[in-house]
Parts: C-alpha cells; structure tokens; sequence
C-alpha cells in the first residue's frame, strides 16, 4: 500500500505542478493583454489629448474671427448702418435706451435704463410696472421713426443735429 500512497502522491505533485504551470501560463497570457490594452488606452488618450488640441486651437480661431468681425462692424457703423441698428434695438430693447447708446445719447440711455430698473425694482409694488412700461413705449416709438427716415435725414436729425428725444 505504500507504493500505491506513493504513486497516488506523485501523481497529485504531478498534477499540482500542472496546475501551477497552466495558472501561471494563465497569469502571463492575461498579464500581457492587460499591458496590450494599457498601451492601447495611452494611445487613445493621445489621439483625443491632440484632437482636444486642434478643436480649441480652432475655436479660439473662430472666436477671434468673430471678435474682429463684430469689431469692424461697430466701428464702421455710420449713417445708415446706425439707422439699422438703433431702429432695431429700440423696437427690442428700448426700455433699456440701448439705442440711445449706440447713437451716443449716453445721459438719455442712463435716464431710460434708470427708470427701468426703478420700475423693475417697484414692480412689486404696482407703480413698478408703469415704470417699466413707459420706457419700452418710448424705445418702441424711437425705433419706428428711425427706420422710417431716410438715411439723409436720419444722419442730419440724429447723428449731427444730435437731437436726443424722438
């Protein structure tokens, strides 16, 4: 019975080497993909750090673009452009005497913009509303007469005659 407590016991240390060389087989095949898929990762996130790089580079291009696009614009707004763009803004934001700054009225854009924020903050009140709606009547009624004047008449009334109420 010895031989056969032998013979099973070098069978089991077979086996169990067995074991041990397949897990460690195992170990080195799933090691070895672990650092395929590692260096997979690293190459991705290059990719998307550079392509990151390239969207912002372009978009800080278009923003730029963009700026000096708006500020030729408002630089070379004269006569009829500001006729436009203060017709426009006095039908949206009359209330808030935009217009008036774009056209260099800076005390009559502060006395609109003063008197709706007064009634903005009194609109609680009641008063308030009154407050708000004056000046929104007053930009609207702006900004039709602006763009119903020609542009020889907008510029002599508005521009160098500089008469700042309708």
């Amino acid at each position: 019975m010895s031989d056969d407590n032998k013979n099973l016991s070098d069978d089991l240390n077979d086996m169990l080497g067995d074991a041990k060389d397949g897990a460690k087989k195992a170990a080195d095949k799933a090691s070895e993909k672990a650092s395929e898929l590692a260096n997979d990762a690293k190459e991705l996130a290059s990719e998307a750090k550079e392509k990151a790089s390239e969207f912002a580079g372009e978009a800080k291009n278009t923003a730029k673009e963009f700026s000096d696009g708006a500020k030729d614009a408002f630089n070379k707004a004269s006569g009829d452009n500001k006729k436009i763009l203060a017709g426009i803004l006095g039908i949206i934001l009359g209330g808030l005497g935009v217009h008036k700054f774009i056209l260099g009225y800076n005390k009559e854009g502060g006395i609109l913009l003063g008197i709706w924020i007064l009634g903005a903050v009194l609109s609680c009140v009641g008063i308030g509303l009154l407050l708000i709606w004056i000046p929104g009547v007053i930009g609207l009624i702006e900004g039709i007469i602006y763009l119903t004047k020609s542009d020889e008449e907008f510029y002599n009334t508005y521009q160098v005659g500089k008469k700042p109420w309708f």
